[in-house]
């Protein structure tokens, strides 16, 4: 049993190993970091957006032929020129409208993302997607529809087609030459965690708020609150820090709270009155009266009525 929990454990670590992560510093100045794309993925995207693009083609085809018998001679040509008209276009519109995604991105959860950590530009978008035109698709094209260009020019096709689907091996990012030319990075969409809400949690009765209290403070302080509660929940078992106890001392004095707190009681009591400050607040917004910060109080006083 422990030999095969053993084995799981290192095939995990292993698999770890194997994912690729990219930081980016947007401009807010927080780091973000994404997973890269492995070449399976995107593979498996762009082996789904051909098929669309074909099937587009195949049948656009049908259609003008039926209308136009004649086109019938120069059918291979015809094919070429939508597939070109039909693929160009529909990846750069889908990454520009659809943030980076395509349907076969869609499909396999990948996303592009700017490697600077900025917004897609229309510039690197292009720039990437006709990259992807002089990469592949058109040396592929030429060597599946003309048989007359002799070993030579075939052996120079494939040689080049073999070098840029190579590149992405030999770089971190695995970044094709469109990307480092359209400054660009192919992600795994990440999956959004939700954080439970302070406020679902039971109520602690031990502590009761009135209007008075909850008067002093707005919407930023709140947040405040919200995010070192975040860092120690109310079923902690260690005693409250020194933190702790000094936040919940300075609540206590600005609103003046009159009943004793136990310093190790200040963690219920911050929950608490976090409960009963965001309860106050979004009942007060519901009738217009929104307070953004501690200084609410000064502003209603200076504004015209």
């Amino acid at each position: 049993m422990s030999s095969t929990k053993m084995s799981a454990a290192q095939a995990a670590r292993q698999q770890e190993n194997k994912r690729r992560w990219f930081e980016v510093i947007p401009p807010e100045g927080v780091p973000v970091r994404f997973e890269i794309a492995t070449l399976g993925a995107r593979f498996t995207a762009q082996l789904a957006d051909i098929g669309l693009t074909v099937g587009a083609t195949l049948v656009l085809t049908f259609g003008l032929m039926l209308l136009a018998p004649a086109l019938d001679e120069v059918v291979g040509v015809l094919v070429a020129l939508l597939m070109l008209l039909i693929r160009a276009p529909y990846y750069i519109i889908s990454e520009l409208f659809w943030n980076g995604q395509t349907l076969g991105k869609r499909a396999t959860k990948l996303r592009v993302i700017a490697a600077d950590g900025r917004g897609l530009t229309t510039h690197g978008i292009v720039i990437r997607n006709l990259m992807k035109e002089v990469e592949v698709f058109m040396p592929g094209s030429l060597l599946i529809a003309s048989s007359g260009l002799g070993w030579f020019w075939s052996a120079v096709l494939l040689l080049w087609i073999g070098i840029v689907l190579g590149v992405p091996l030999f770089n971190r990012q695995r970044s094709r030459i469109g990307d480092m030319l359209g400054n660009t990075i192919v992600v795994r969409v990440p999956r959004p965690v939700l954080l439970p809400d302070l406020a679902d949690q039971s109520p602690t009765e031990a502590f009761i708020f009135s209007a008075e209290h909850l008067e002093h403070y707005g919407r930023f302080e709140l947040e405040t609150l919200e995010t070192l509660l975040r860092r120690h929940p109310e079923n902690e078992t260690t005693p409250p820090d020194a933190s702790i106890v000094a936040v919940a001392s300075q609540i206590i004095k600005k609103i003046g709270y009159t009943e004793p707190v136990p310093d190790d009681q200040a963690l219920a009591f911050l929950h608490a009155f976090y409960r009963a400050q965001r309860a106050f607040l979004e009942n007060k917004q519901v009738y217009g009266d929104v307070r953004d910060d501690k200084h609410h109080n000064q502003k209603s006083d200076t504004t015209d009525v």
